[in-house]
């Protein structure tokens, strides 16, 4: 049994690895912690966990919880999550990193975006957490970044086209929508109800969302060359899922049934990803719960445009189910070991 410590557990991403890994056979949770809520039971700050996870939250302190666990979440903000994995690496600890501190391969990168990189030996260490595409390394890694939700989305729905070579990487616009609870647990007066409820809006806008750099980075790895995007986000007045609309133009005319067929021949085997037939395309609400990518497609006849619609749950395949999918892989388990449940529907 692999002992996990969950180290910032009392957010959305904590409380969802809680749920999941109950599920896993080969896991045993022997540790959460919280800052904030130190001292509580964990069902206490999430009674959806009443009677099946009763857990203490315990203060961060690294070594002590090394010593009590073999794998460690980090569900942490960016900066905090720098500031203790090296610890847990130098104790021979392997690392699944939920924040961005690690996704970045650059550190100048990282501090243009962020702040001065406190551990930036680490970041040639790391390995981009996308098993899709880096399954090999992650399964030899010892801190694997789990990508961001929007990135997932993004990656995901174009890498068939940019492994292949057929589209214009500087034509790439996407545009994409997210739930509430991808804004995280604290308290924002911009996510309260009242706020957000009858409502749609666009924010970031403009080529400065922080997923940007991490996007560009793996869509450059898959293109062969610099690679930069249009990006926008908006915000959803639903609790969970996102919804991205990515728009590129081929190198030459394409149908949409040779580029299906690319796309099937890509993700064949993948057991997270599901390309839809022709005529489809996906909603979030099918996967929602789960840890699916759906990706539908079309060519537009009018402009030659490649549309690519991706949907996933933000909290699962954009940041718990897919780190747990990055444990299996790290640990030699079945990819889909604690993630086979099918999405909430309705």
């Amino acid at each position: 049994m692999l002992k996990v410590a969950i180290v910032g557990a009392s957010g959305y991403t904590g409380v969802e690895l809680l749920r999941l890994l109950y599920c896993h056979p080969e896991v045993a949770v022997t540790c959460v912690t919280s800052e904030q809520s130190a001292g509580k039971r964990i069902s206490e700050v999430f009674p959806t966990l009443r009677g099946r996870c009763d857990m203490l939250l315990e203060n961060l302190e690294p070594v002590r919880i090394a010593d009590k666990a073999d794998f460690i979440f980090t569900a942490l903000p960016h900066k905090a999550a720098m500031e203790v994995v090296p610890t847990f690496i130098k104790l021979g600890k392997r690392v699944v990193d939920l924040s961005a501190d690690y996704r970045l391969h650059d550190p100048k990168e990282y501090a243009k975006w962020y702040e001065p990189h406190l551990s930036p030996e680490l970041l040639k260490q790391a390995v981009y957490g996308l098993p899709e595409v880096r399954r090999a390394k992650i399964a030899e890694a010892d801190l694997v970044a789990n990508p961001g939700c929007y990135p997932t989305s993004i990656i995901l729905g174009l890498a068939p086209l940019l492994k292949k070579r057929l589209i214009d990487p500087a034509t790439i616009i996407a545009d994409s929508k997210s739930g509430v609870t991808g804004a995280g647990r604290s308290a924002k007066v911009e996510n309260l109800f009242c706020e957000v409820n009858d409502g749609f809006k666009a924010y970031g806008v403009g080529g400065v969302h922080r997923h940007i750099p991490e996007t560009e980075q793996e869509l450059a790895l898959l293109a062969g060359k610099k690679v930069t995007i249009s990006f926008t986000p908006h915000l959803v007045p639903m609790d969970r899922g996102i919804l991205s609309t990515i728009y590129a133009t081929p190198v030459v005319a394409q149908t949409t049934a040779d580029l299906l067929a690319v796309y099937e021949e890509y993700y064949q085997g993948e057991p997270f990803v599901r390309v839809l037939p022709a005529g489809s395309f996906p909603s979030t609400a099918h996967v929602r719960g789960s840890n699916f990518c759906d990706i539908g497609l079309t060519v537009d006849s009018r402009t030659g445009r490649v549309i690519v619609v991706s949907v996933i749950d933000n909290l699962v395949k954009g940041a718990a189910g897919q780190a747990i999918q990055n444990l299996n892989i790290m640990n030699g388990f079945p990819e889909s070991l604690g993630l086979e449940g099918l999405a909430l529907f309705p």
